[in-house]
């Protein structure tokens, strides 16, 4: 088994894709699917960020960082790296160097399934991040292995390289790449019929009325 695996960057996706996903929520593509969520341990580290890109996979061992260095010098203009850290949750692979390098390379975001270092470093980057927390102990280059652009494992859900990562404050959302678009157009079209309801709430209208969860009682009750 050779030490690093290695697969060839994913295809970027189309920027009106991107714009069109980057108006939807995460919450709101969760009313009716209910697979490719990240484990909601998996939070931003900057709130009232919303991100769509292209997902490069990253698995690396517990104290070794060596082959993140090299993935970051391969990013391109709207990817987001998603690393799966194999279990490991004492190691911070991700810190300030990381960040500024990934902004450099024009990445999008980062989510790593472990926690990250030096948040006031990302915070003043202004590079939206995903992660389990905080820690004070970094990786190092011991050069044990990793695979890159070969499917991982990321807060419980399967990532393959290309796959369209959307992310906000309510968490990360893994999609394979020919249903983004559709999911995309049917959480904008909810979206708007949501803020309709709400005006009409606002207006006077009850909410269990507007939803048929009054009739559902109702009915329940026998009336």
């Amino acid at each position: 088994m050779p030490k690093y695996e290695i697969g060839p960057m994913p295809e970027t996706l189309p920027a009106a894709l991107v714009a069109k996903l980057e108006q939807v929520e995460t919450a709101t593509i969760g009313h009716w699917r209910h697979w490719g969520f990240m484990d909601r341990g998996i939070q931003p580290l900057l709130r009232e960020k919303r991100i769509a890109g292209v997902a490069v996979t990253l698995a690396i061992p517990g104290p070794d960082s060596t082959l993140l260095h090299h993935a970051l010098g391969l990013l391109r203009p709207g990817d987001v790296l998603v690393v799966d850290r194999l279990g490991d949750d004492r190691h911070a692979c991700w810190g300030g160097g990381v960040t500024v390098a990934a902004k450099a390379a024009g990445a999008k975001a980062g989510v790593v399934d472990g926690p990250c270092t030096d948040l006031t470093e990302i915070r003043d980057s202004d590079f939206p991040m995903w992660c389990r927390g905080l820690a004070p102990i970094t990786t190092r280059l011991y050069d044990l292995g990793g695979r890159l652009n070969k499917p991982v494992s990321c807060g419980g859900v399967a990532v393959m390289p290309g796959d369209v990562i959307l992310a906000d404050e309510s968490g990360v959302l893994v999609l394979p790449r020919d249903e983004a678009e559709a999911e995309a157009d049917a959480a904008i079209a909810r979206q708007a019929r949501g803020l309709e309801s709400q005006d009409r709430v606002k207006a006077g209208a009850k909410l269990g009325e507007l939803s048929g969860a009054t009739a559902k009682v109702t009915a329940a009750l026998g009336g």
